[in-house]
């Protein structure tokens, strides 16, 4: 401290004395004991909220969707803190999801929705659906006391009417044994006979004079027959049964045409039937005949050679024919009609021999075509089943219930062992004959319906019209489909249009539903001829089995066309 106080600074350089002199003397050192009275303690440690100050909840926007954290149902209902706009009206201020107010959800079903919205159109109040409405005691919206009025019905709901209770007769005394009715006294106004009262039995009169069959029907329901040739019998005493031999075509061969060809022109037009032909079928073997049956409940007869007349009219059911078919050797044949009747009819006399009928209506049958078993034949009806009959009986001897839709058609295969069934259940099935159980099932998920089925002149291959405008080829023997062979070009979805091949197998043909008729090849599947056969659908087409090139259409315009 001494040495500081003789510094003189910078300027000096020690030569002054008087300077050295005039230096004031320094005061006495400082204890460290009287400095600790007189200064201050300064606190630098900085300012820690404690737990206990901090809110038990943050803040939150009403514009938030999400939280990041499970507040409590007091924290969620707390009122809005803030400064307040004073320039917003009290509409403004009201809490708003929507421009023209707050739309809260709500679990509602169609019903209740549309019953409240009538009964507000109707009566003019609804329930109000919104959460809190229950708690504050409101109920209902619109017209409050008409609500109350109707005790909150709807439109749907009736009034409640309080049962009028029935009056008994009086016990009586239990003491008289004979006057005492007890639980058993009878009501005042109980009636003891039972019967129809006067408007009631006119009415019952009425309606059975409505079920009661007309003169006319009664008449239709009689079977019979019209010959309309002059010489049903030839100079030798044969019949129209017997295949004409003085033909160029020899019909009693049984070899087919070693190569047939495409028709080329129109020979012939049979105006058939009054309404549309629903299917033609040839006489069996020969072919010099085909019966034909359409819309007009009809059924006909007609020559295919020399003069192509109308031989016979079959009449005798009350609606549209849908099936025919001949047995072996065509002395009988089978029709099912829309009128849920079968009938047995006899082709050169025109007698109905037998009627059969379920009370459903048939859609396909066949006879069995094994010689020994002619007498039984087999029908597809519309209950899904498949329906055994023997004609000598007239009873059913079997019946296979196992489709699950309408059962369209059946063909015979392997040998007449077994049958083909198809049905609207887009199935088909192959069962032996008598079991009632199919041992084959092809069910497909691309599988369509198959309204008509076809087999080959060889018996090797099923053709089956398919609904997807198609024609798929079953083998018969494992009844497998031949993924090679589909015919394709014609329209016939939705309807039930025939399939068939030529006797040699070389070509396959088909009706579709624009009246046309198309030919395709066996071997490359390619079509090798179209051309409009008829005006509506052409709903059948059969190639004459002795014939290289003959063809036979029918349609829904009525007519039966021979082409060459």
């Amino acid at each position: 401290m001494d040495l500081l106080a003789s510094y003189g600074g910078s300027d000096s350089d020690g030569s002054d004395p008087e300077a050295a002199v005039a230096a004031p003397p320094l005061p006495p050192p400082v204890q460290p004991a009287s400095l600790k009275n007189k200064v201050r303690l300064l606190n630098a440690t900085p300012a820690v909220i404690e737990k206990d100050e901090i809110k038990p909840y943050d803040y939150i926007s009403p514009d938030t969707k999400v939280l990041q954290y499970n507040p409590t149902v007091s924290q969620m209902y707390t009122p809005l803190v803030g400064p307040d706009n004073p320039y917003k009206t009290q509409q403004a201020k009201a809490q708003k999801n929507m421009f023209c107010g707050f739309v809260e959800k709500t679990g509602v079903s169609d019903f209740s929705f549309d019953a409240q919205r009538k009964t507000f159109q109707v009566r003019g109040y609804a329930e109000d659906p919104t959460a809190y409405a229950e708690s504050a005691g409101k109920r209902f919206v619109g017209e409050v006391g008409k609500a109350e009025e109707m005790e909150g019905r709807t439109v749907f709901e009736k009034e409640k009417q309080k049962a009028k209770k029935r009056k008994k007769e009086l016990v009586g005394d239990p003491s008289d044994p004979d006057g005492y009715k007890g639980p058993w006294a009878e009501y005042v106004d109980q009636v003891k006979v039972s019967g129809p009262s006067e408007e009631q039995r006119q009415t019952l009169e009425e309606w059975r004079a409505k079920k009661e069959p007309t003169s006319k029907d009664k008449t239709e329901d009689k079977e019979r027959t019209i010959l309309h040739i002059d010489d049903p019998l030839d100079y030798q005493g044969r019949s129209f049964m017997v295949a004409p031999k003085d033909n160029e075509t020899n019909l009693y061969s049984d070899e087919p045409p070693a190569k047939c060809f495409m028709p080329k022109k129109l020979l012939h037009t049979y105006d058939a039937h009054n309404k549309g032909v629903a299917k033609i079928t040839l006489f069996p073997k020969s072919g010099h005949m085909v019966l034909s049956c359409g819309m007009d409940s009809k059924i006909k007869l007609w020559e295919v050679y020399g003069g192509r007349r109308c031989i016979r009219t079959y009449a005798g059911h009350n609606k549209a024919v849908r099936d025919i078919v001949f047995n072996n050797d065509g002395s009988q044949f089978l029709s099912a009609s829309y009128d849920r009747m079968i009938k047995l009819w006899d082709t050169e006399t025109g007698e109905c021999v037998s009627r059969f009928t379920t009370h459903k209506i048939p859609y396909c049958v066949q006879f069995n075509p094994e010689p020994s078993k002619q007498h039984l034949f087999i029908s597809g009806m519309a209950d899904k089943k498949i329906v055994g009959w023997d004609t000598r009986s007239g009873s059913i001897v079997q019946e296979y219930d196992r489709h699950l839709g309408p059962v369209n058609t059946i063909t015979f295969i392997e040998r007449n062992i077994s049958f083909v069934s198809t049905s609207d259940d887009k199935s088909i099935r192959v069962w032996d004959w008598d079991i009632p159980v199919d041992r084959k099932h092809i069910a497909d998920p691309g599988m369509h319906s198959i309204p008509s089925c076809t087999i080959s002149p060889t018996g090797k291959w099923l053709a089956c019209q398919s609904m997807d405008n198609k024609i798929t080829i079953f083998a018969t023997q494992k009844l497998r489909l031949n993924r090679k062979k589909v015919f394709k070009g014609h329209m016939v979805a939705g309807y039930a249009c025939q399939c068939n091949f030529s006797p040699d197998s070389a070509y396959l043909v088909s009706g579709d539903a624009d009246g046309r008729c198309f030919i395709w090849d066996w071997k490359t599947t390619k079509v090798y001829k179209r051309f409009k056969a008829h005006e509506g659908v052409c709903i059948g087409c059969v190639w004459l089995p002795h014939e290289t090139s003959k063809l036979l259409t029918c349609g829904w315009d009525g007519k039966i066309k021979l082409w060459d």
